[in-house]
């Protein structure tokens, strides 16, 4: 009985220390955003999955149904965002790294518009209409800002009284939680945060953000089950030789992803000199007819994520593609994220590397495990060669199937692929996009400081 007493009282005498209370009360808004961020991510990948098997119903009973239903949804998709939240189109990602950017005392009001409640909504609902019309997205992107608006809403509506929070650190955890419960890939999460998203100052919120990701990562592992985002591919006895073979892969890819970024940047850069919002739906009409003719008179694949086609050169006999099968999985996010939706990149480009991996590989002749290898390399040299982060897309890709036995392999891409990606840009599709949003908000907000000056004369 006095060994009960005595255990009551110390943890009287913790719950007591004011220490602990303020510890407690820091960490109690980074573990209900983790816990929220865990359901979310639940229910927009359920609803991802089932506007993506609807598209694929209804397009292996009447295709032709997608000449009408593809460029309906994109316009849709895109007026969406353009109405009730510009800065919802696209990855997320660019703008979550923007919002980071702007928490400051002098630009903190700014970064409501790249973070908060609507655009969770707009996001949602503008990436799901995209993914059921056929769109080339994928919601790992999207997962992240709505993660890390989420993170922001409760930071912004924390009382007077609560100790402050910084807010730089709840969008971070949050954007990290987003993608570790998007792809069930803790160390993904952290390793992108310290790689894409601060890569300084990693000291003061590493607590906040190891909780963040943990808990948000098993609130979706207990709804969803122990799973990984694609499974345990077979890779045994593979040579040592096929270093000769991942090389060139590497390189290829490197120069695709790259390539793939510059190319949305471009359009997007001749976008601009379309002057109204009538020019800019004829050229969404055009996109979704594009996609549909696409999908219909070549392959039905260029349709979605491209998830079902790593699945199916992962874990089938089906391991190699036909040659176009690639550029397919190249145009289609190019043409989709150029419509200004919302929709992310980081499947399709998972996905794009995959069929080029599996085409080298049948090429090549190469065995089942041999095969499996050269799609894992392919997908890690694509999503470096776009996002520049080489350790983040190693670590997503050895989370996603569980082979750390393979690590230098794709640690070897990476680096290889980040090398190659620099010859086509300096600067990743990110950056370049993270610094196209500041511009945006710094120069409407000049506009309208001059427009005020001007009325007050």
């Amino acid at each position: 009985m006095e060994l009960i007493v005595k255990i009551i009282n110390r943890f009287k005498s913790v719950f007591d220390n004011k220490k602990f209370q303020r510890n407690f009360l820091n960490a109690l808004p980074f573990w209900i955003g983790a816990i929220i961020t865990g359901l979310f991510s639940v229910l927009y990948a359920k609803l991802f999955l089932l506007a993506e098997n609807g598209a694929m119903y209804i397009f292996h009973k009447a295709s032709w149904l997608f000449f009408i239903i593809t460029p309906v949804t994109f316009v849709l998709a895109w007026w969406i965002v353009v109405k009730y939240s510009p800065y919802a189109r696209g990855s997320g990602i660019p703008q979550v790294t923007a919002a980071i950017e702007l928490t400051n005392p002098a630009h903190n009001y700014k970064v409501n518009k790249l973070l908060g409640i609507k655009v969770i909504f707009v996001k949602l609902i503008s990436s799901l209409i995209m993914i059921f019309g056929g769109g080339v997205i994928g919601r790992e992107g999207p997962t992240i800002q709505i993660s890390a608006s989420i993170f922001k809403a409760i930071n912004d509506f924390l009382p007077d009284w609560f100790p402050k929070i910084s807010k730089r650190n709840m969008i971070v955890t949050g954007a990290a939680a987003g993608l570790a419960s998007a792809f069930n890939t803790p160390l993904g999460g952290i390793v992108f945060a310290i790689e894409e998203l601060t890569r300084t100052h990693f000291n003061f919120f590493k607590s906040a953000l190891l909780t963040g990701v943990i808990i948000a990562g098993l609130t979706a592992l207990n709804l969803l089950g122990p799973y990984l985002y694609l499974g345990y591919p077979e890779i045994s006895g593979v040579s040592y030789w096929l270093i000769l073979i991942i090389i060139p892969v590497a390189l290829i890819t490197g120069i695709s992803g790259s390539g793939m970024g510059k190319m949305i940047l471009f359009i997007f850069n001749r976008k601009q000199k379309l002057n109204s919002n009538k020019k800019k739906l004829i050229y969404t009409i055009v996109c979704g007819l594009a996609i549909a003719a696409l999908a219909v008179f070549i392959d039905s694949r260029t349709f979605g994520s491209g998830k079902e086609i790593m699945l199916t050169t992962l874990f089938t006999k089906e391991k190699h593609l036909e040659w176009y099968i690639p550029l397919l999985r190249i145009i289609g996010p190019i043409i989709s994220f150029s419509t200004g939706a919302a929709g992310g990149i980081f499947a399709p480009s998972l996905s794009a590397g995959a069929s080029i991996g599996a085409v080298i590989s049948g090429w090549l002749h190469l065995s089942g495990s041999e095969t499996n290898l050269i799609i894992l390399c392919g997908m890690v040299g694509f999503l470096t060669g776009i996002t520049r982060s080489p350790f983040t897309s190693s670590i997503l890709v050895i989370e996603m199937t569980n082979n750390h036995n393979i690590i230098f392999n794709l640690m070897l891409t990476a680096l290889i692929a980040n090398l190659v990606s620099n010859i086509i840009s300096r600067h990743s599709f990110y950056d370049q996009l993270r610094d196209r949003y500041l511009n945006e908000i710094l120069k409407t907000e000049s506009q309208i400081s001059e427009n005020e000056k001007k009325s007050d004369r």
